[in-house]
């Protein structure tokens, strides 16, 4: 009997012993599940939070782009608005140089022109005899002064209203049509200018090399030597245009273009 008791006893506290194992294991699976939904939200929350961060970093980073671009196009509007303006500038300032040119040419045509000669009283016609010519008289020069003038006008009317091109045309075709008409070295002179407001330099500079070559004592002649040394800048000849300045200065000490020459000579 006491044999049994004991073994009963022992089986009784082998079950309790599973049981609080049994117990102590059910216990930690809690308390590792428990710590792995933890470990779970906090990884959430922190991925969470650096999304969010990213998120706000790039949304400033497409705000102050969208301030770039606008800043941008208010520059390029300001920049646009400042070209037109300069721009109207330029062909105001332009127009007003050949105002100023065409106005100096009518003065200096005025100066230019000689009175015709007053014919002599009659007494004085009575009381000359006329000799037998001895030779055949010297020929008139062929032309109408009233029709060359206002060729010329034409010509000049086309580049003071900015048709460069119609101008061009109407002075190379006044020049040949009088070649020795008394309107012919300006017509010469304008010719080159209008070849250089074509942005043709080369053929600038020859029409203005005619007036010097065939009218050096002529008032347009210093005028056209500023003309050759002008197109030799734009043509990046600076030795050139140097040496022609200083002629302008040895050959015309005296003339207005003489002192356009000293100023360039400065700079």
């Amino acid at each position: 009997m006491p044999a049994r008791r004991s073994q009963a006893a022992w089986r009784v506290a082998r079950v309790a012993h599973l049981a609080l194992l049994l117990a102590l294991f059910g216990a930690q699976q809690a308390q590792a599940a428990l710590f792995d939904d933890d470990e779970a939200r906090r990884q959430i929350k922190d991925l969470s939070i650096r999304s969010n961060e990213r998120l706000d970093t790039l949304s400033k980073a497409q705000f102050e782009l969208a301030n770039q671009i606008q800043a941008l196009r208010e520059d390029n509007a300001k920049l646009r608005g400042q070209l037109e303006t300069l721009t109207y500038e330029l062909e105001s300032a332009k127009k007003r140089q050949q105002d100023f040119y065409v106005d100096l040419d009518g003065r200096v045509r005025k100066i230019e022109t000689k009175p015709a000669p007053t014919p002599p009283p009659p007494e004085a016609q009575a009381a000359v005899e006329s000799p037998p010519p001895a030779a055949d008289p010297a020929p008139r020069p062929a032309g109408d002064p009233a029709a060359e003038s206002r060729q010329y006008e034409t010509a000049l009317n086309f580049f003071k209203a900015n048709k460069i091109k119609e101008a061009a045309v109407a002075f190379e075709t006044f020049t040949r049509a009088y070649p020795d008409g008394t309107l012919t070295p300006n017509a010469q002179y304008w010719l080159g200018n209008a070849h250089y407001a074509l942005r043709d330099c080369k053929q600038s500079i020859d029409a203005h090399r005619v007036v010097l070559s065939r009218w050096p004592q002529h008032p347009k002649a210093p005028d056209s030597l500023i003309g050759i040394a002008t197109c030799q800048q734009e043509l990046a000849d600076a030795r050139g245009a140097r040496t022609t300045l200083e002629t302008v200065l040895i050959k015309y000490p005296d003339s207005s273009a003489a002192a356009t020459a000293k100023q360039r000579l400065k700079k």
